[in-house]
């Protein structure tokens, strides 16, 4: 078998409904597997994997075991010579895959390979690609400084570039299963946040090299917060504390300096870095799609704005603005409605997805937020 697509849910089952369906195109004619762990959701995530996809291989922890162990129990039981490490809040292109796999088999000393991130407006995730977060390095990001080549992201390459990095996000990863377990997996003393960085540095430590591939985009969701509340502080300097202790000599100074840092940023919270609620003053809704039924639905869910159909043959030369975007992707592909909402990003535009075959509609203005459903 050549490659084994693991999925992590916890309580996001309107999402990974669509994450599914979405890796089972891309999957088409790959000698693969899915494998969907849950960490046991209340939401009736694992009901719909039994009832719409009951061919997959449907693990059921029966507590929360966190990011790294779960992943880990799923490459345990992985039949595939790849490992793809997915969120479950993405959707990819049909020929994610096709291209991506070719590119892995061609490297020497690949660790992991990743893609271009874009969230639900369409907007480039910077976490797709970072730098090791050394001490100075995570104190400036905590403090709203993080900009320049060698700030916490990997910026000496373009988001459409390709190239070697530091660090990967574990919203997507696609390595050998054999490396993967050389190196250990993540590390299960990560419990939520931290858990790729670690395993990136694991890679490189090895003498592995660590790609991203921005040619190929991937839509997710739930981006990393960029909002510097207590929690979010509290997460990422507790794993930050677990990355130095592994991997770094104990030094009491920066030790001392990091938590200084620490304690200003939760102090001032630099509001003006944090990132502006994104309100589009939407005219229309446009539902590409040749559904009648879908139509005379949305036409009832959004009764207070006109909505139009529009054919796919205008997805080229795309140019509205202010606009709900309603792609269906029984009608339109992955890759069509990624390139779409990349090319109107900053547009004022909104966008959805009905995904195939399904009987709700998903979307994201907010990077830093969950999504929203539609149900129909």
């Amino acid at each position: 078998m050549k490659l084994s697509v693991i999925i992590l849910n916890y309580n996001v089952r309107f999402f990974l409904e669509q994450c599914i369906v979405s890796v089972e195109r891309a999957l088409e004619n790959i000698r693969s597997e899915i494998i969907v762990i849950d960490n046991n959701s209340s939401d009736g995530s694992c009901a719909m994997v039994r009832e719409k996809f009951p061919h997959l291989r449907l693990i059921e922890n029966k507590e929360n075991v966190g990011f790294s162990k779960a992943n880990n129990q799923a490459v345990e039981v992985a039949q595939g010579e790849y490992v793809c490490i997915l969120n479950p809040d993405t959707a990819i292109a049909e020929n994610t895959f096709r291209v991506l796999l070719p590119i892995a088999e061609a490297k020497t000393n690949l660790g992991a390979l990743g893609v271009h991130l874009i969230d639900g407006r369409g907007c480039f995730l910077p976490e797709s690609k970072r730098n090791f977060p050394t001490p100075q390095r995570s104190l400036l990001k905590l403090l709203g400084f993080s900009k320049g080549k060698n700030g916490y992201y990997a910026r000496h390459l373009q988001p459409d570039e390709v190239g070697e990095v530091e660090v990967l996000v574990g919203a997507f990863m696609l390595l050998k299963r054999s490396v993967y377990e050389q190196v250990g997996g993540f590390d299960e003393d990560y419990f939520m946040y931290g858990e790729d960085i670690d395993l990136s540095y694991k890679l490189i430590k090895t003498g592995y090299k660590n790609h991203y591939y921005g040619k190929l985009p991937l839509l997710h969701y739930k981006g990393e917060s960029t909002s510097r509340d207590q929690a979010y502080m509290n997460r990422f300097y507790g794993a930050m504390k677990i990355f130095y202790k592994k991997h770094f000599k104990p030094n009491f100074l920066l030790k001392s300096l990091v938590s200084v840092g620490v304690g200003l940023a939760k102090f001032f919270k630099p509001q003006g870095r944090r990132q502006n609620k994104y309100r589009p003053k939407i005219k229309e809704v446009l539902v590409f799609t040749e559904s009648i039924p879908l139509m005379k639905q949305l036409s009832h869910k959004f009764g207070d704005l006109p909505v139009r159909s529009v054919s796919k043959t205008q997805l080229e030369n795309a140019l509205f603005t202010h606009s709900l975007c309603v792609f269906d992707a029984d009608y339109v592909t992955y890759g069509q409605i990624l390139s779409v909402m990349h090319q109107r990003k900053n547009k004022q535009n909104s966008f959805r997805i009905k995904p195939p075959g399904c009987n709700f509609v998903i979307g994201s203005d907010q990077s830093d937020q969950k999504g929203t459903v539609l149900e129909l």
